[in-house]
Formats: structure tokens, C-alpha cells, sequence
């Protein structure tokens, strides 16, 4: 018998190696199968796009908000893990109520890479999430040392009707401070997630304006639309997995972000 602790520092107690998990997000599914966890993984969620070939072919018990607990009975887990965010209260609470249940709570990178030790533990894949944690905190320490960051304020924009943007205390604003982009949203009173309009957005007049390949779809029209509202502004449409995926994807990210760098400086 083990006992782990997860990111809510919830015990939770295993009296073997789990050997059918079900993965609740998208950028942690991609977490088990880059930890090589192919066998035990035996659901995901329907947004879980990454790996394409467990995206065929692993059982879909439903989104990351709207669980089919049918579904999820079926496949007799021995392990679920979620993410406060990006799963409902409610749901994970009755789930717990039938399942051993691992939650991560991310906000910044430090997080992350605490949740990929802890993952590694607990999954029996202590060895593949050390050196996949070395790997990613080595590129990102590069991207601080080699880089000159930019120092320019900035949007990051998720939503469209109404327009949302990410805002303090969240992992996009970490990873927009990786860059040296300064979120004009972080401050007070502004939410973690904040719905805006154009005149809000005029009167902070950020120098950069991101605009999210996910959640939602932003394309080149939507570039046009802001450029308008700012004219003096970069409007560009930027990976959102990159920006927010918490997972093992972190690892392209840094070269990514030099990219943008490259392009705003």
C-alpha cells in the first residue's frame, strides 16, 4: 500500500500500481502517454486530441465538464486524475465519492513541474518524469539566459462574443512573462479570466495582442477586428497548446516562444 499527495494536498492511498487510469485533461493525457503509461490510460476525454492515435482509439467518457459517469463505470478505474480548473466541482466531488481521484491545480510552470514528479510517482514512471522535467526546466532556463525578452505589454485573448482574455494568476500570464510580454490585465480589478470590450481594451493600449488558437478558433478576420480597435498594436494569432497546455507539450514551448520573440522584437 502507498500513499501519495495530490496538488489539493489530499491524500490519496493505492494498494498497487494503477493499471486503469482514466485521464480527465487534455494536456495531462498527453502527460501519461509521453511517460509511456499506453496499456494502463483506458479513457480520455473527448477534447484529449493529443496523441492522434489514442484519440481514435482510447473510450471517450465525455468533456472535461460534462463527465458520463456510465462511461466512466464501465472501465472500473483504479485511477482518475483531473485538474481543479478545468474540471466541475460537482462532478469531480462524486467521483471521489467512488474512485481514487488525483487532482492538479497549476498556475504557473514551478506547478507543473511539481505535478509531473508527483504523476511520476504515483504511476510507477518516477524515471520517465525526471528526465522529461530535467529536459523542459533546461529549455526553459535557456529561453530566460539566451533570449532578450521584449518588455512589451501585452493581451492574450481566449474568448470572442464577448471577448475574454487570461489575466493574473493564471498559467498563460506565467508563460507571457517567460516571454517578456507584460499582461496589461494582471492587475486589479481585473479576474483570472476577465470579459472585456473594445473601450477597456483602447484605454490600456497594449503593444501586443495574442489571440488564441484554443478555446476559442480566433482566425485572420479577428486579427483585422482588433487591429482596428488597436491600431498601433501586433495583432497575432499564437499556438494556444503552447501557451496553456501544462503537460509534456511544454517542452516545444520555449523554442516556440523564441519565435515570437523573434518576430515582436
Amino acid at each position: 500500500m502507498s500513499v501519495f499527495v495530490d496538488q489539493l494536498n489530499r491524500k490519496i492511498i493505492l494498494d498497487q500500481k494503477p493499471s486503469r487510469i482514466i485521464s480527465l485533461v487534455p494536456s495531462q493525457t498527453e502527460l501519461l502517454y509521453d511517460l509511456g503509461l499506453g496499456a494502463e490510460v483506458v479513457g480520455i476525454t473527448k477534447f484529449c486530441v493529443h496523441p492522434e492515435n489514442w484519440f481514435r482509439t482510447k473510450v471517450r467518457i465525455g468533456g472535461t465538464k460534462k463527465l458520463n459517469f456510465e462511461k466512466i463505470a464501465a472501465l472500473k478505474p483504479d485511477l482518475i486524475i483531473g485538474n481543479k480548473e478545468e474540471n466541475e466541482q460537482g462532478q469531480i466531488e462524486d467521483l471521489m465519492k467512488l474512485y481514487t481521484v488525483w487532482m492538479s491545480d497549476i498556475y504557473n510552470l514551478h506547478h507543473t513541474f511539481d505535478m509531473i514528479t508527483r504523476l511520476g510517482a504515483v504511476t510507477g514512471k518516477e524515471n520517465e518524469a525526471g528526465l522529461l522535467k530535467i529536459e523542459t526546466e533546461y529549455l526553459f532556463n535557456k529561453l530566460a539566459s539566451e533570449t532578450n525578452l521584449l518588455n512589451k505589454t501585452c493581451a492574450y485573448f481566449i474568448w470572442n462574443k464577448p471577448y475574454m482574455v487570461a489575466g493574473a494568476n493564471t498559467f498563460i500570464n506565467d508563460m507571457l512573462k517567460r516571454c517578456g510580454l507584460i499582461n496589461v490585465f494582471q492587475r486589479e480589478p481585473f479576474l483570472r479570466y476577465p470579459e472585456i470590450d473594445a473601450a477597456v481594451l483602447q484605454k490600456l493600449s497594449p503593444q501586443v495582442i495574442l489571440l488564441s488558437s484554443e478555446p476559442y478558433p480566433f482566425k485572420e478576420k479577428h486579427v483585422s477586428e482588433l487591429q482596428e480597435i488597436c491600431p498601433e498594436a501586433k495583432v497575432m494569432i499564437v499556438d494556444g497548446e503552447l501557451f496553456s497546455w501544462y503537460g509534456s507539450r511544454l517542452k516545444h514551448a520555449p523554442a516556440y516562444f523564441q519565435e515570437i520573440i523573434s518576430q515582436l522584437a
